[in-house]
């Protein structure tokens, strides 16, 4: 597209400049360019061709931005959503294989009985029409609380990775009988893959991959490093950064670096525990995260390798770079000065990065 040449000469232009200049990464000068504005919270998004994206808002539609024109069609379909307070529609992803298949997944908050859980769903897209809607996971997380939701989606090359938060429940993070506060692995029809951690036991559910998470809003897969990377909610403080592995716990609500909403008192039992893993990276104060991705690209070299999320209370994005044994992480808080609370990141086929608020814009970044 006509955009991606222009920014391609730009960005090698600016970053000669750099190199000749010496001028740290720290320093770089990021600019945002405004796509659409929408009437909604873009929580979701992903690509489904090199023109088309796919939006999931938090009112709980579903429409297919067409880049070029900027043209913004709903989808009918989609069935009813509980949006109140954090629910709605939430993640959307297309299939990898999607030239084929044809199937893109979702996940939203579903009213259940007496209840409201966080439900996984996938669907066909043909001919810019919803088919065959099928709800494939409804978690075992009821509550009716109406937040911590959690409901990031990542693919790895033969799994899905789900996302639940506690809902508001803090002792469902360490109970491996419900789904809520943990990160899901499932094949792509929903059903559970034989090497899960908790398969043999029948007291616990076998969809769980990991468990003590509090509100992982961010899940992103690396192929490059098989590496499966969340971010979630800490409570006052205590926001985390993990690297997710095979059945371990994270350690919600026993250990925290956050303190109650109500007082200056540490949460659980302090910061530390045996038998449970420590962040890679926490935030004090919190920033509030949203989506993460790890960018391999090459429109913004700087950024390659490091890991990139949204901040929603602090409303920028956060850059954080690691060393080869993925310790000392360093920070770089970019776009400050938007003042919008980024919700959702997504990367096209080109390497650009395009961001997602709450206030309903979507944008790309430049340099």
């Amino acid at each position: 597209m006509e955009r991606n040449n222009n920014l391609s000469f730009l960005f090698k232009f600016s970053l000669l400049f750099i190199l000749l200049n010496g001028t740290l990464f720290a320093e770089a000068n990021y600019q945002v360019n405004k796509i659409v504005n929408l009437p909604d919270t873009i929580w979701g998004m992903d690509f489904i061709d090199s023109q088309n994206m796919i939006l999931s808002l938090k009112s709980g539609k579903i429409a297919i931005l067409n880049l070029p024109s900027k043209k913004i069609e709903y989808l009918d379909g989609v069935p009813s959503v509980n949006d109140s307070y954090q629910g709605g529609m939430m993640d959307i992803k297309v299939h990898k294989k999607f030239k084929n298949e044809k199937t893109i997944y979702v996940t939203y908050s579903k009213d259940l009985d007496d209840g409201i859980i966080t439900a996984l769903a996938k669907f066909k897209l043909q001919n810019r029409k919803i088919t065959e809607w099928k709800d494939i996971l409804d978690t075992v997380s009821k509550s009716t609380n109406d937040y911590h939701y959690g409901s990031r989606i990542a693919f790895s090359d033969k799994h899905i990775f789900l996302s639940i938060g506690d809902r508001g429940i803090r002792k469902n993070a360490q109970d491996l009988t419900n789904h809520a506060g943990k990160i899901l692995r499932l094949n792509f029809d929903g059903s559970i893959p034989n090497d899960n951690p908790f398969t043999e036991n029948p007291n616990e559910l076998a969809e769980i991959w990991s468990y003590g998470h509090r509100n992982p809003q961010g899940l992103y897969w690396d192929s490059e490093t098989s590496n499966l990377w969340s971010i979630e909610h800490g409570p006052r403080g205590g926001d985390e950064i993990n690297l997710i592995q095979k059945g371990k716990n994270y350690g919600w609500p026993v250990i925290s670096y956050g303190k109650e909403y109500w007082g200056p008192i540490a949460v659980g039992e302090g910061t530390h525990k045996e038998g449970m893993e420590q962040p890679i990276k926490y935030y004090v104060p919190s920033i509030a995260p949203s989506s993460i991705i790890l960018y391999r690209g090459n429109i913004y070299p700087e950024l390659n390798g490091k890991l990139i999320s949204g901040a929603l209370k602090l409303q920028h994005v956060n850059i954080i770079a690691l060393d080869n044994n993925l310790n000392n992480p360093k920070e770089n808080r970019i776009l400050q000065n938007l003042y919008e609370r980024i919700r959702s990141l997504a990367v096209d086929n080109e390497g650009f990065i395009y961001f997602g608020t709450d206030q309903g814009n979507l944008y790309y970044l430049t340099r």
